[in-house]
């Protein structure tokens, strides 16, 4: 999948878990784990180790949870 590609569908999922009361990064990161395949969350670890740069704060947080 393509960087842009996956740092538009983190941010959206992290869009969501944003709306709820709470910290929402073990929410976002639970639903990565549950939802993406692990070539996929792979890639977002990956992704931050290189600096996650378009990740929005929480999809940032909930990736180094993985």
């Amino acid at each position: 999948m393509s960087p842009e590609k996956m740092v538009m569908m983190a941010n959206q999922i992290a869009a969501f878990f944003d709306t709820q009361a709470g910290d929402p990064a073990p929410r976002i990161a639970a639903h990565l784990r549950d939802y993406w395949e692990p070539r996929m969350r792979g890639q977002l670890v990956d992704f931050v180790r290189a600096g996650g740069e378009g990740l929005t704060p929480s999809a940032l947080a909930a990736a180094r949870l993985l």
